[in-house]
């Protein structure tokens, strides 16, 4: 009789959690529209400020289109045209662009122009705005230079107990459009513990498109042994999926931008994989993914939806004129 052979273990059945809603929110889809529809209007260069979406796979590929990202409206060339990113820009970027015979499409976010106004609103009305997010953020630093003088930054529950305000009955807190829900509502709870006064703004500031892919990140990080965020790393709502899927219960989670950025380590011992991507992440970088993961015996894709989304906003307003005309005469006036 020959050796007995030893029965094989069964494989844990390798399987990817593929998160709904994911990737392009209505703001992003919209402000990387009206780059493309400028550029086939008005022709190359066509010059934006900052990156368009905080990605780096569609900046590439609007700049193979004849984009030019500049960092600051006065790297632009009189006579041309600028477009402001769906993050948003300060009063004074505008006068910028004017001083410099720029003409203007202004590609913000519609959710995050209601940021602005808000802060536009409750510094007339002489409160102290408590704005809650990243130092440094682009949208940050666009909602306050609304009212630069009524604005201060609190960058998390830790940073509550340096808030200095003038009058404790007259503070109001607004927020970035991308943060965790779940610390910003921590550090709500910390400042109204200081001012118990404290005014929410009339509608919550943190997007319907962050909030809906993090539901969709927690439902699937409670499940999954590794969750996948595709996103860049400068983009906020991104990196704060990879926190809500830790939060959650994953035992790993890592952002990336492309495929080829998965480490093969991090799927030893692993069944399930959780995938998402955030709000300004095209399709395509998402299937990448998820090939890279088929090819390796992650093929049954199974979809966790947390909501539905049918949100689209109209483009900007200044893809309907001779944007070309217009700057021309500013140059000759």
């Amino acid at each position: 009789m020959g050796p007995m052979s030893a029965t094989p273990r069964p494989q844990p059945s390798r399987k990817v959690l593929l998160a709904a809603p994911r990737g392009y929110c209505a703001g992003v889809d919209r402000a990387v529209i009206a780059v493309e529809k400028a550029l086939e209007q008005y022709g190359a260069p066509v010059y934006v400020r900052h990156e368009i979406v905080h990605n780096k796979y569609v900046v590439k590929t609007l700049e193979k289109k004849g984009a030019i990202f500049v960092e600051e409206t006065a790297e632009v060339p009189e006579g041309n045209i600028v477009i402001f990113s769906a993050h948003g820009v300060a009063p004074v970027v505008h006068d910028e662009a004017e001083r410099g015979k720029l003409a203007t499409i202004d590609a913000t976010c519609p959710l995050v122009t209601k940021v602005h106004k808000e802060a536009v609103r409750f510094a007339k009305e002489d409160y102290d705005i408590l704005l809650i997010g990243h130092e440094g953020h682009e949208e940050v630093i666009g909602t306050s230079g609304e009212a630069p003088e009524h604005i201060q930054l609190v960058d998390g529950p830790k940073d509550v107990a340096n808030v200095e305000v003038r009058d404790p009955d007259k503070v109001v807190w607004l927020s970035q459009t991308t943060l965790s829900v779940d610390e910003t509502m921590e550090t709500v709870d910390a400042l109204q513990g200081r001012f118990p006064n404290l005014l929410s703004p009339p509608s919550d500031d943190i997007c319907y498109a962050t909030q809906n892919r993090q539901q969709a990140v927690k439902q699937m990080g409670a499940q999954a042994d590794l969750v996948i965020v595709v996103g860049s790393r400068n983009s906020s709502n991104s990196k704060r999926l990879v926190e809500v899927a830790l939060g959650a219960g994953a035992s790993a989670s890592y952002l990336v931008d492309y495929a080829e950025e998965i480490d093969e380590s991090w799927l030893e011992g692993v069944a399930t994989v959780g995938v998402t991507s955030g709000a300004s992440v095209p399709e395509i970088l998402v299937d990448g993914v998820l090939e890279w993961l088929a090819a390796r015996g992650f093929e049954d894709v199974e979809t966790v939806t947390a909501a539905e989304e049918s949100i689209a906003f109209s483009l900007p307003k200044e893809l309907r004129r001779d944007l070309r005309a217009e700057a021309r005469s500013a140059v000759e006036d």
